[in-house]
């Protein structure tokens, strides 16, 4: 069972913290093992040479994965980051990044997922992640 774009964004609105919320996320689509959310371009994430900077691009991903986790699941539930390794492999400047998350395992306790963060109509990732979470419940 999967659940709305909406149902997503509520999750975000409702279990993420102020700094979060402030990247201005928003779920573009969910599916059975998958999530794409946006992160729209802004200046104040911006570092020094006019760069997305790598961190915002971080919490966008990991913050991506619950919501995917979230939609293989059926529905949200408290889970925490175990690990996330991410690859920066060239810079976003003045686009929105989309965000796919691809749940590669989902078990009872653990879950897998691969993260692309690909700027808007560009044809190859900016960065790539992937992460690991235990299941609380």
């Amino acid at each position: 069972m999967t659940f709305s774009s909406a149902d997503a964004d509520k999750i975000l609105a409702d279990n993420f913290a102020p700094w979060v919320l402030a990247l201005g996320l928003s779920v573009q689509e969910t599916g059975e093992r998958h999530a794409v959310l946006r992160l729209p371009w802004s200046d104040t994430l911006a570092r020094d040479g006019g760069g997305l900077c790598g961190q915002a691009l971080m919490a966008a991903a990991d913050t991506a994965t619950v919501i995917a986790i979230s939609s293989a699941r059926g529905a949200y539930g408290p889970m925490t980051t175990v690990q996330q390794s991410t690859s920066f492999q060239r810079p976003v400047t003045g686009s929105d990044v989309l965000i796919h998350v691809r749940v590669t395992k989902l078990g009872r306790r653990m879950a897998f997922a691969d993260v692309t963060m690909t700027p808007e109509g560009a044809a190859e990732p900016a960065a790539t992640a992937s992460t690991v979470y235990a299941l609380l419940g």
